[in-house]
């Protein structure tokens, strides 16, 4: 029974360890190492910064360095006995699906590396919906203490947020790559209604978690540099350059309603 309640403890553990490895290693062959090509030059350039009227500009992918740095301290922490038995239960129940959007997020890489952009849609898709399983784990419970509240709560909220932002971009690189041409309605306008989509999610979600601000502040940090791109970048859009900020605009106000509405000084960094 001891060893059996051992096992239980230490092999999830191992699966997220394993899975931080190769998720480090699959960023490392995104950005061109170990023969890999860079994400903005593969696809024959698809995900360019300045491939689609969504395409946010190259700065905006910093995120993923918080976002690994994040991953990696959310792995280190599986290693520490949790506080309190709700804690150690909370831990477990994200455990798994947190492992599998890192396999997921080298999978992702591997397939654009592969030019295979529509495929790359559907991982991308499925990165989205474990993310969206994920936070559900998080809302319906607390982080125990402030170590947890930034390592699993934020980090996982920046995850999500961020991803919402790019699957949006995969699928216009996708689009745009396989000739679609917008079927009578120009692309400044396609770009409008897409972020009005992103942005309606955005301010779902930062309702749906109470005001929690890491999820709002990654789909803003995005939306802030879709609009610097098409501001003064090729291709240029007003349009959607003024639709991105609205749309981070709205999330933020979003966080700040659902936060004011829970009380001041809770909505800190993830909670």
């Amino acid at each position: 029974m001891t060893h059996s309640r051992s096992a239980d403890l230490v092999v999830p553990r191992i699966v997220v360890t394993v899975s931080l490895v190769i998720c480090v290693t699959g960023s490392m062959i995104g950005v061109g190492l170990f023969g890999g090509t860079p994400i903005a030059s593969a696809a024959g350039g698809a995900l360019a910064p300045d491939a689609t009227p969504l395409a946010p500009a190259s700065t905006a992918f910093s995120v993923w360095t918080v976002i690994y740095l994040g991953l990696a301290g959310f792995t280190v922490l599986q290693w520490f006995p949790a506080p309190a038995p709700a804690a150690e239960a909370r831990r477990r129940r994200l455990r798994l699906p947190v492992a599998g959007t890192m396999v997921l997020n080298a999978a992702w890489i591997l397939v654009v590396q592969a030019g295979r952009l529509w495929l790359s849609v559907l991982v991308i898709a499925a990165l989205l919906a474990l993310l969206g399983r994920v936070f559900m784990i998080l809302v319906r419970s607390r982080p125990n203490g402030p170590v947890e509240r930034v390592l699993v709560d934020g980090v996982l909220g920046v995850y999500l947020g961020w991803v919402c932002v790019a699957t949006a971009a995969n699928v216009a690189a996708a689009l745009a790559a396989s000739g679609f041409h917008g079927a009578g309605i120009g692309p400044d306008w396609w770009a409008v209604a897409v972020l009005a989509v992103v942005g309606a999610i955005g301010v779902v979600l930062a309702v749906r978690s109470g005001g929690r601000i890491a999820v709002a502040a990654a789909i803003a940090w995005g939306l802030v540099w879709i609009a610097v791109a098409r501001w003064d970048g090729a291709p240029q859009s007003v349009p959607a350059a003024v639709a991105a900020a609205v749309a981070g605009a709205a999330v933020l106000g979003a966080v700040w309603w659902a936060g004011a509405g829970r009380g001041a000084g809770r909505g800190s960094v993830a909670s």
